[in-house]
């Protein structure tokens, strides 16, 4: 098997699929309508509501949902050979993430831009509006945290980073200000653009430099100053800040990857990794669990993620110019980031096994699995550095991109560069994720906790929305700084799917409530059906075999209770929404759909 199959064949799915079933959702099952005004025309307040170009929306967007997991997931989902991770990624991205994320931004859209959590509660009731708000409370908290930790290890005392991650926040507000002045975005796209290009060129250059002395900091320092950052990008009006900033660091991300694909087109690198490992019944050293249910919760981003959910309740629908605009955003940046997690995938599988269990494992594990290295020590020689034990994914993605890169003559001798540069992108990458996610997060504690105290409720209200934003990066920025995210990062993975779940379940609802033919629910329960069941036979195996296992290293009552907690959460709002299905059923499908049009009128 050669990687080029591989990239040729995913590429000609993805594009049918948005051609035609993104095509079959937008006009049959959602019937999206550009002559109904989108909440960012309702709403327009210049800060939140804000009508917004739709590439620039989608560059927004794609930034957002697509953080660590598409980079990470596969990589480390190659313990289980190249095949699990292949199928699951089309499979799920295609009849799971596509929809999902589509669903979600349309009723979110439909109820003015609502959160999640306040779209549940007016489609299923207060019992499911309150446990929806629970979990994502619970979820977006520690994604931020975990996230952020990612960032923190690609920016200790790297300067170079520090620089051209830090030079980016200016250049975002200045290309913000002139768009939002002159209305040029070619222009502003062409000078942002470049501007970061040259941020990332001169970087190697402040090292050595006073500059770079005052930017080589340490993790406490940082973790201090990335919420004091994701304050502003919460508080200040979306197209200042948090809007260019995304959308400019979009190009870098398609960028890169597209630079791979043509990297594979041009060496074509075998997949050293057999189609499935030993490791597919569990006892690997990366992931402990079997192929089944945990491909599934390894890779989330890339194939169906409920961090999707948060972007797409969140900042997404407040800035939708036309409804049409919802296809290309929702459906379409969900399989660019299928595609983007299936090139890590292949970055990771070119690599020789040993090499990458090397990489990925400590070195204690790595001695008992008996696999000799192949390129390791001409690897650590040619980026200037000891790989081994290196564990968590990104160094890997780093090392692979380099690996099949330095096969191109021209790149033979930018080997320890371009293995810095992809360190930097993947910063970057993540860091897009945290800005949009903080003001999410803002959204949500403002919802949540605004029924309780009126006046946080009130997004128009400047005072409002610095509270909410600081209580966000309070929250999160304590777990980060104290490293307490550490004990419960575990968690991510069951609980966001279980998000996901959640968004499919609210989904099904709106789609039976508007869709001429009742089986178009089918669309939402399929994948969440698969979904739910996945997520609990993880969550329980989790708890039995390592939570509550006294044997087991990974032995921890509170996670195991967090765990049990956030599955009953899931259970609750199942429970309702087939209670609601069942009452909803018994309404003639014609009379149903009128109730719909008048219900958000």
């Amino acid at each position: 098997m050669n990687a080029i199959t591989i990239v040729v064949g995913s590429i000609c799915i993805l594009m049918i699929v948005y051609r035609l079933y993104g095509t079959f959702m937008a006009a049959r099952v959602l019937k999206l309508d550009d002559s109904k005004p989108t909440p960012a025309h309702k709403l327009d307040d210049g800060q939140d509501y804000v009508p917004t170009n739709k590439w620039v929306v989608f560059g927004h967007h794609f930034a957002a949902i697509a953080a660590a997991g598409p980079l990470v997931g596969p990589i480390l989902a190659a313990q289980f050979g190249y095949l699990p991770g292949l199928l699951w990624l089309l499979i799920g991205a295609v009849i799971g993430g596509a929809v999902h994320d589509m669903v979600v931004l349309f009723a979110s859209m439909r109820r003015n831009g609502k959160s999640l959590s306040e779209v549940a509660k007016e489609e299923l009731g207060p019992v499911a509006g309150f446990c929806t708000g629970l979990a994502m409370l619970f979820i977006i908290t520690i994604t931020m945290a975990g996230l952020s930790l990612v960032v923190l290890g690609a920016l200790e005392r790297n300067p170079w980073g520090t620089f051209a991650v830090g030079i980016t926040i200016p250049i975002a507000m200045g290309v913000g200000i002139y768009h939002k002045k002159t209305g040029n975005l070619k222009g502003a796209t062409i000078v942002g653009f470049a501007l970061i290009m040259a941020a990332i060129l001169l970087g190697p250059n402040i090292q050595g430099t006073a500059l770079g002395d005052f930017l080589t900091l340490e993790k406490s320092t940082l973790a201090i100053i990335l919420p004091i950052y994701a304050f502003f990008a919460a508080a200040l009006p979306v197209w200042l800040l948090l809007a260019p900033r995304d959308y400019l660091s979009t190009f870098m991300k398609i960028g890169v990857f597209a630079a791979l694909i043509i990297g594979v087109f041009i060496v074509n690198p075998e997949v050293q990794f057999p189609a499935f490992t030993e490791f597919v019944n569990g006892g690997g050293p990366v992931i402990a669990g079997p192929v089944w249910p945990f491909i599934s919760i390894t890779i989330a981003c890339g194939a169906i993620s409920g961090f999707h959910a948060f972007i797409g309740s969140g900042t997404t629908p407040k800035m939708i110019n036309r409804w049409s605009d919802v296809k290309g955003v929702a459906f379409g940046a969900m399989l660019v980031e299928c595609l983007v997690a299936i090139m890590a995938l292949i970055a990771a599988v070119s690599l020789q096994p040993g090499d990458y269990f090397a990489i990925n494992s400590t070195p204690e594990k790595f001695e008992t699995l008996g696999i000799e290295t192949v390129h390791l020590a001409q690897l650590s020689e040619d980026v200037g550095m000891d790989l081994e034990g290196r564990t968590g994914g990104a160094v890997t993605l780093a090392v692979g991109m380099t690996y099949i890169f330095t096969k191109v003559p021209f790149f033979e001798t930018l080997a320890s560069y371009f293995y810095q540069f992809v360190i930097l992108f993947e910063a970057v990458f993540i860091l897009t994720a945290i800005d949009s996610g903080t003001r999410v997060a803002r959204y949500l504690i403002q919802d949540f906790f605004g029924g309780m105290i009126k006046p946080l409720k009130n997004t128009k209200s400047i005072g409002a929305n610095i509270i909410a934003s600081a209580l966000a990066c309070v929250a999160w920025g304590y777990l980060l700084f104290s490293g307490d995210i550490s004990s419960v990062w575990a968690l991510f993975g069951v609980s966001n799917q279980l998000m996901a779940a959640i968004g499919l379940i609210i989904g099904a609802t709106v789609v039976l409530k508007i869709a001429q033919k009742r089986w178009y629910m089918l669309t939402c329960l399929i994948p969440l059906a698969y979904l739910y069941v996945t997520v609990n036979a993880a969550g329980y195996w989790m708890v039995k075999n390592v939570y509550l296992n006294a044997e087991n290293a990974g032995f921890n009552v509170l996670n195991g209770v967090l765990s049990i907690i956030m599955l009953i959460l899931g259970f609750v709002i199942l429970i309702t929404s087939i209670m609601k299905w069942i009452k909803l059923w018994k309404i003639p499908q014609h009379v149903l759909v009128e109730q719909s049009k008048n219900e958000v009128a």
